[in-house]
């Protein structure tokens, strides 16, 4: 493979032989890669990862298809501000430890994020493929490749840091945003220590995906990257209970960046919440992803034969493929609008209904059901039509009078959202909280407490990896700017 310096621009000689290769309505005329996929029969009985990545051959193709344009807005509609063309130009001249190293330049978790990400609202959205009626340059499925490829190696290349400052920082949450500010604060010659409150790196990364969309061993070779770089981690500390902020700056901290993301689930306030057999999609994912309920852990986990999972965002469908696996017969979304209005990425609901997944659309729960032992046995359904525009500009779900249905389910997973976990906001006094419990911080992501910084969910209330992940570094250069005046 051939060794050349990443750091290249538009205009050096190699990437304009690549765009004078070939016109642009030749690269135009390639069509969008397809992803390769397991068989839904045989996915749904297992755990393995869905997509299987491209191809060497397909990604160099699908990079040839990028225009290498001279104002990239597909860079614009990234939340990290990766190098896109600067990094797919280099896959298509097979020079993917390039790439890959382009990437590490501003993303501290590549593999994630070209697995997880929502492309098709950000970069790919922005691309000028979409102008023309076209499919966008697959640039996650790109990024994917170059981190995978590389890891796949065995190979790691280093990273440049500045020289060691002598100043420590804490993180709270190993989340997509601590993570992000831990990678750009080792990099600026901090030394940085990650604390988490569970028995495992990764946050939601770990407990909230589940491995058939993201694999752990993807998470814990980002993780090893970090650690490479020398981010320290502590797992079994809750900050804010463990250790409480003064004994953070006690230990010689000089500032912390709260990322202790929106882990308090939200339910409707419907009756028979309180049955056996509802829980809510944290506590379900959690047990299986992270605990490894139903896998021989010692954590149990209700298997539900007809199983009901209330929301139609990314969660609620990585909830309802779960219940696939763990041997639902019927598995089923309710969701309260119709398909157009669901948040989840459509590849989601596409891999969903492939895997035998029902929707059931304009229905709205509004009671659960119990047997004499206070297991839940059906759920009560409204039905709903579109009403007006909401200030999000999705239609507001309207019952339709009298258009009730009862359905007989042994399992309720509720996802409806997630509120801010309050463990740390509560404990730190003069620390400025909004009303629904996040963490006020200004445009520098600096909280009512000089020293402490935030982002992700404890401040956006529930958000995507890559959000977070963006303001794990903004965070960061405001942190470094307020340390060292630079």
């Amino acid at each position: 493979m051939e060794k050349t310096d990443h750091k290249t621009s538009r205009d050096d000689a190699w990437r304009v032989g690549l765009r004078e290769a070939m016109t642009a309505r030749e690269r135009t005329a390639i069509r969008r890669a397809e992803m390769p996929m397991l068989d839904a029969t045989y996915r749904v009985s297992c755990n393995e990862e869905v997509n299987r990545g491209l191809s060497a051959e397909q990604a160099v193709t699908e990079a040839t298809r990028c225009l290498d344009c001279p104002d990239p807005q597909c860079v614009t509609g990234c939340p990290v501000g990766i190098n896109i063309p600067g990094f797919i130009k280099n896959i298509q001249r097979k020079n993917f430890a390039a790439a890959a190293a382009v990437l590490k330049d501003t993303s501290a978790l590549p593999a994630v994020c070209g697995r997880v990400c929502p492309q098709e609202k950000q970069c790919e959205s922005r691309c000028i493929y979409t102008k023309m009626k076209k499919p966008a340059v697959a640039i996650g499925w790109l990024e994917r490749f170059a981190a995978d490829t590389e890891r796949l190696s065995g190979r790691r290349d280093a990273v440049a840091k500045a020289p060691a400052r002598g100043i420590k920082v804490a993180v709270a949450g190993s989340g997509p945003a601590g993570l992000a500010f831990a990678g750009d604060m080792i990099k600026l010659g901090y030394e940085v220590t990650v604390f988490e409150a569970l028995h495992e790196i990764g946050g939601v990364l770990k407990y909230g995906i589940p491995e058939f969309r993201l694999p752990n061993a993807v998470v814990d070779a980002e993780l090893d990257s970090l650690r490479d770089l020398g981010v320290k981690f502590r797992k079994d500390c809750i900050i804010g209970k463990t250790l409480s902020y003064e004994d953070l700056l006690a230990e010689g901290y000089k500032a912390v960046f709260v990322a202790s993301g929106a882990g308090l689930p939200r339910f409707m306030g419907i009756p028979g919440e309180n049955l056996i057999g509802v829980m809510s999609s944290n506590e379900y994912l959690t047990r299986i992803n992270l605990m490894g309920a139903g896998r021989g852990g010692m954590t149990p986990v209700a298997r539900g034969r007809r199983v009901a999972v209330i929301g139609g965002g990314n969660t609620a469908m990585d909830s309802v493929r779960t219940a696939r696996r763990m041997g639902a017969e019927r598995a089923m979304i309710v969701y309260r609008r119709s398909e157009a209005e669901m948040p989840a990425r459509l590849e989601e609901v596409e891999h969903a209904k492939e895997e035998g997944v029902e929707f059931m659309t304009l229905c709205n729960p509004i009671e659960y059901r119990g047997d004499e032992r206070g297991n839940v046995r059906s759920m009560i359904v409204q039905r709903m039509e579109l009403g007006e525009p909401e200030p999000d500009g999705r239609r507001s779900p309207v019952a339709i009078p009298g258009a009730v249905d009862e359905i007989e389910i042994d399992e309720v997973i509720v996802s409806v959202g997630v509120s801010p976990n309050p463990l740390i906001p509560d404990s730190i006094e003069g620390l400025d909280v909004s009303k629904r419990g996040t963490i006020v911080v200004n445009d520098n992501m600096q909280s009512s407490i000089p020293l402490i910084f935030a982002g992700g969910d404890i401040v956006r209330g529930g958000a995507t990896v890559i959000l977070a992940m963006g303001d794990g570094r903004r965070a960061a250069a405001a942190m470094h700017r307020y340390l060292s005046g630079e």
